[in-house]
C-alpha cells in the first residue's frame, strides 16, 4: 500500500498527538479585560459627577453682595483752571548804597522799619565838601557885586562891555562849583528812593564805606507780582486781564488774587514755555518776595460736562474705567444691585470730580467707594455709611 495516495492519511507519523488549546488562560484575560473596562467606565462616571456635582454646587452657592457707596455721575459746569507754579516777586526792591565813598557819621534808620521815600538813612562824612560849599558861596557873593557895578557902569557908558563879561564869567564859575559842592554833600546822604519796608542793616557807625555797599534792603510789599510760565499749548487761552489765584505754603487755604499784567512776547526755544506775569496787591503785606506759589488762571467757561466723583475712578495701564450700577430683576421678583466693569474717558480733574468726557451719560449711577473686592457681574448692596469728603485733603500739622 502506498502512504503518499492514501487520502485519509495527512503524512505525520502515527507518534504525533492533536495540540489542546490553553482554555484557562483565555478565561483570565477575560476576566481582567472585563474588569479595567469596568475601572476606567467608573473613573470617567466619577469624573463626570463630581464636576457636575461641583458646577452644582457653586451655582447654588453665590458669594453675599460687596457693601459700596454709589453715587450718581451728573451734567455741571466745571470751572475752566489752567494750574501753573512760579515765585513771587517784588514791583519796587532794591538794595541801598552809597554813590561815593565816606565814613559813616551817623546811621539815621532802625531796622525793619516803614519809611517814606527821601527819608535819610545814612550820612558819611562831608566836612571838605561842606568847607568848598562855603568857598564857591563867598567867590559867589563877591563876584556879584563885581558884576552889579560893571553892569551898572555899562549903563553909564563908563565901563567897557568886556568887564561885564568877566564878572559874568566869575560869577557862573562860583555858581557851578556851588552846585556841584551841593551835589556831592547830597550823595553823603543816603536817602530811601521809595516808600517800603527797610531790612537787615548791614553797615555800622564809623565804617569806610566804598561806593556800591551793601547798606540796607529796601522792598515794597503793598504790591507784588507773580511769575510763573505756562506750556506753549496753553499760552493761546491766556489774555491780560484774565484772573489769577495764588496759593503760598505760607498761609494754606488762605485765597489770594490777582490779574494778568504781563505776557511775554516770545516762547523760550529750549522749554517751549512762555513767561507770564500777573499783579497781586498786597495790602497786609503778609506776602513776601521769593514765596513759591501755586498759580491757577479763571479761563472762560467750558459746556457742562459730565462728572463722578474721583475716586469713582479706577486709573490703571489699561484705561480709565468705573463700576456701573445696575438693577436686576431676580425670579422671585426682588430687585437685585450688580455692577459692570465700564472703560470711559476721562478730562481734567477738579475740586475732588473728575470729567467723563466718554463713557457714561447724565444719571447713571457708578461705584465711589469699595470698588477693591469687586468685579464685573458682582452684586452690591448700598452701604449706610457716609461718603469721605471730597476732596479728601490730609490734615496739616
Amino acid at each position: 500500500m502506498n502512504i503518499a495516495t492514501e487520502p485519509k492519511l495527512s503524512g505525520k507519523p502515527f507518534t504525533d498527538k492533536p495540540h489542546k488549546r490553553p482554555v484557562r488562560m483565555v478565561r483570565w484575560f477575560i476576566i481582567i479585560g472585563t474588569l479595567l473596562a469596568l475601572l476606567a467606565g467608573g473613573l470617567v462616571w466619577f469624573n463626570y459627577f463630581r464636576g457636575k456635582m461641583i458646577a452644582q454646587f457653586f451655582a447654588s452657592m453665590k458669594p453675599p453682595p460687596t457693601s459700596v457707596n454709589i453715587a450718581t455721575a451728573k451734567s455741571e459746569i466745571i470751572p475752566n483752571l489752567l494750574t501753573a507754579v512760579g515765585d513771587l516777586a517784588a514791583v519796587h526792591q532794591v538794595n541801598v548804597t552809597s554813590d561815593v565813598n565816606g565814613r559813616i557819621t551817623d546811621i539815621q534808620f532802625k531796622a525793619g522799619a516803614s519809611v517814606k521815600a527821601g527819608t535819610p538813612l545814612v550820612q558819611l562824612f562831608d566836612g571838605p565838601e561842606q568847607g568848598d560849599l562855603a568857598n564857591y558861596k563867598a567867590q559867589q557873593r563877591v563876584a556879584q557885586i563885581s558884576l552889579d557895578r560893571a553892569k551898572q557902569l555899562a549903563e553909564r557908558q563908563v565901563g567897557p562891555q568886556a568887564t561885564v563879561d568877566n564878572a559874568q564869567a566869575v560869577f557862573d564859575q562860583a555858581s557851578a562849583g556851588i552846585a556841584k559842592t551841593e551835589a556831592i554833600i547830597s550823595q553823603k546822604l543816603v536817602r530811601a528812593p521809595f516808600d517800603g519796608e527797610l531790612g537787615v542793616r548791614r553797615v555800622e557807625v564809623g565804617q569806610y564805606l566804598t561806593a556800591g555797599t551793601q547798606i540796607v534792603s529796601l522792598t515794597d510789599l503793598s504790591v507784588l507780582f507773580a511769575n510763573f510760565t505756562v506750556t506753549e499749548k496753553d499760552s493761546g487761552q491766556l489774555k491780560v486781564g484774565q484772573i489769577v489765584r495764588i496759593a503760598v505754603d505760607a498761609y494754606p487755604g488762605r485765597p489770594f488774587e490777582g490779574k494778568i499784567t504781563t505776557i511775554e512776547p516770545q516762547i523760550a526755544t529750549e522749554t517751549r514755555n512762555i513767561r507770564v506775569q500777573a499783579t497781586i496787591q498786597n495790602p497786609d503785606k503778609i506776602l513776601k518776595p521769593g514765596m513759591f506759589a501755586t498759580t491757577t488762571v479763571v479761563l472762560p467757561d467750558k459746556p457742562p460736562v459730565v462728572t463722578v466723583p474721583e475716586t469713582a475712578v479706577d486709573y490703571t495701564l489699561y484705561g480709565d474705567s468705573v463700576y456701573l450700577v445696575s438693577e436686576k430683576k431676580e425670579e422671585d421678583g426682588k430687585t437685585s444691585l450688580t455692577v459692570t466693569r465700564t472703560f470711559v474717558q476721562t478730562g481734567n480733574r477738579i475740586e475732588g470730580r473728575a470729567e467723563i468726557l466718554k463713557g457714561l451719560k447724565d444719571g447713571d449711577r457708578v461705584v465711589a467707594v469699595g470698588q477693591l473686592k469687586l468685579q464685573s457681574g458682582s452684586a452690591v448692596t448700598v452701604s449706610s455709611d457716609p461718603v469721605p469728603p471730597i476732596p479728601a485733603k490730609p490734615p496739616r500739622y
